[in-house]
């Protein structure tokens, strides 16, 4: 590296050991997602939020219970109905006559890992309910605020090809998820050893806390102290600058976005048993970071374009920066 970074190698190799456990946990009960589950993960360890989006049965609550499993805390499940209000997930003040006074009742928005089940079937109004939450890691009843504590994570999944019925997520909602990504079908062997293990009902339901929640903000710190190479910047800014003149695209990459790229990029790299950023790291995690950040015009869409081949067509244009200046 050209500088030195704070995290030393110590730190860095505990981190990438103890992430290990963390995803073999997990794997006990989705099998076959390596890949996904260090999403999952870096998603949490970035202190960001988590869009499951994929077909019915491919295991997106599964892997939702599963890091909560993993992780020593509460952990609740929203299941969003057209008919769920805002109050339902936040919570509600109550007069409480005994007392004589009102007493806020929290919502199960407070805990450390929620699911948000389907959660393109609430309304708008609704949806607009995790905004604050899920940005500011509080929620503002009758004008005061609670925080909701450390860790957080959202992780919300939606169904891509049943419509009936759903309120598509807004722009602004799906730039406060950090990384969206989907699970897919496991691989032949990971389905004869599902098949196999038929009678157990709940997989999740089987595994133990691995780690408290107070060692998983410990490791986001560490993550933080990960060093990027002002080129490594230089290069998160160009694909950002790149996606917001491209002629297929009406929506690019926001602020928000590239800030997200870079803290997704840190914990990646700490994954990896390294103190420091390389350009593969950015380019590894492109497709959930910013495909649903990147929004296709109309015309691109007409034409048969997709969010994927545009990210593809960005990292090809837009140069890497070379290895010996970042390592």
């Amino acid at each position: 590296m050209t500088e030195a970074s704070p995290i030393t190698q110590d730190q860095v190799t505990w981190f990438a050991e103890t992430f290990t456990q963390l995803v073999g946990n997990i794997e006990q009960a989705v099998l076959g997602k390596d890949h996904v589950t260090r999403l999952a993960l870096t998603c949490l360890l970035s202190e960001g939020h988590l869009l499951l989006e994929d077909y019915p049965g491919t295991g997106k609550t599964q892997l939702a219970r599963a890091l909560s499993a993993t992780v020593q805390g509460t952990h609740s499940r929203i299941q969003f109905t057209p008919d769920l209000l805002p109050s339902d997930v936040t919570g509600v003040t109550i007069y409480e006559p005994s007392r004589q006074a009102f007493e806020f009742h929290p919502g199960p928005i407070f805990a450390t890992i929620v699911l948000a089940d389907e959660i393109n079937r609430a309304s708008p109004k609704t949806q607009s309910a995790l905004l604050e939450v899920m940005e500011e890691g509080r929620v503002t009843i009758d004008g005061a605020a609670h925080p909701v504590g450390a860790p957080f994570m959202v992780i919300a999944t939606q169904n891509p090809i049943e419509q009936a019925g759903t309120y598509r997520l807004p722009e602004a909602q799906l730039d406060r998820f950090l990384m969206k990504t989907s699970v897919g079908y496991p691989d032949h062997e990971a389905t004869i050893a599902v098949l196999a293990d038929a009678k157990v009902r709940d997989r999740a339901g089987r595994l133990e806390p691995l780690i408290a929640g107070g060692v998983i903000v410990d490791m986001a710190r560490l993550a933080d102290e990960v060093h990027v190479d002002p080129a490594i910047l230089g290069y998160v800014s160009r694909i950002a600058e790149e996606s917001r003149r491209h002629p297929s695209l009406k929506l690019g990459l926001s602020v928000r976005g590239c800030l997200a790229y870079v803290r997704c990029a840190k914990t990646w790299a700490a994954s990896q048993s390294r103190p420091y950023v390389v350009p593969d790291d950015v380019k590894v995690l492109a497709e959930p970071v910013l495909s649903h950040r990147l929004l296709l015009s109309a015309e691109a869409q007409f034409a048969g374009a997709t969010v994927q081949d545009v990210i593809d067509q960005i990292l090809g244009e837009v140069t890497p920066p070379a290895e010996r200046a970042t390592a």
